[in-house]
């Protein structure tokens, strides 16, 4: 299994922000930034 990625701390706030502000689906603004989904899902949840 391949380890976990890591991403920059500037990434996940833009995607989180994006989410929360622009109302877009998490699934679409994760594809255009290139995140795994369920990595914001836990991102958005957490903040």
């Amino acid at each position: 299994m391949a380890p976990p990625r890591t991403y920059p701390e500037e990434l996940r706030e833009r995607a989180v922000r994006e989410v929360r502000t622009t109302g877009r689906p998490i699934a679409h603004v994760a594809q255009d930034l290139g995140i795994h989904r369920e990595a914001l899902r836990n991102w958005v949840r957490q903040g």
